[in-house]
């Protein structure tokens, strides 16, 4: 009965994450913190768990891969973010619904658990795609003004804080077993995903 308590619990947390994850209706514009535009896409971020959880997984990969890793994630997909939610701007209000963020969370998810061992060229390609996607999604609807270009501003300020601080710590992880609880948080990364693409097919 003591080995199926934390079963239970882990069973409960994916299902609290996962309920999390059921977003209602896009909006075409960033909630209003009173504190400014950037301020907006800082909070923007750091609230959507369908863009924070594949920009994380995408950290947890490359600081398992190693400094090049990280040093190349850092830049790369901030930049891409933002070029993707500039991009975006003067687009009409677009989302890829669940199942698009449910094929995130399995692909960054699983790639973190199998420790995959991708080139560094790969790396590279991975987070612009990612940067470039989420961005533009995040920047869609917006319409083009200087407050909507500030908080992209804010936006991609953000993504660089996790992928810096989270690639950072991961890195200077020596210990297997260090390694390994970053593997397992991958894995509940996918699991979500998992529930997430069954929710989705079964609203089909």
């Amino acid at each position: 009965m003591k080995r199926s308590a934390p079963l239970k619990t882990r069973a409960h947390v994916v299902t609290l994450l996962t309920t999390a994850m059921v977003c209602g209706a896009a909006e075409a514009h960033l909630d209003a913190t009173g504190m400014g535009p950037v301020y907006d896409g800082l909070l923007h971020f750091l609230t959507s768990p369908e863009d924070l959880m594949p920009a994380l997984a995408l950290a947890l990969l490359a600081g398992l891969r190693g400094a090049p890793y990280g040093r190349r994630a850092m830049f790369t997909v901030p930049a891409a973010w933002l070029l993707g939610s500039l991009l975006g701007l003067s687009a009409a209000a677009a989302s890829w619904g669940m199942l698009g963020a449910a094929l995130w969370f399995l692909l960054l998810g699983g790639l973190v658990v199998a420790d995959a061992k991708l080139s560094l060229r790969a790396m590279t390609a991975l987070g612009a795609l990612l940067g470039l996607a989420h961005g533009y999604f995040n920047g869609s609807g917006m319409g083009l003004s200087v407050p909507s270009v500030v908080a992209t501003l804010g936006l991609a300020a953000a993504v660089f804080v996790l992928v810096v601080l989270v690639a950072a710590l991961v890195v200077q992880l020596r210990v297997q077993w260090a390694r390994i609880a970053v593997r397992v948080g991958g894995s509940w990364i996918a699991a979500i995903g998992l529930l997430m693409l069954g929710w989705s097919i079964r609203g089909i």
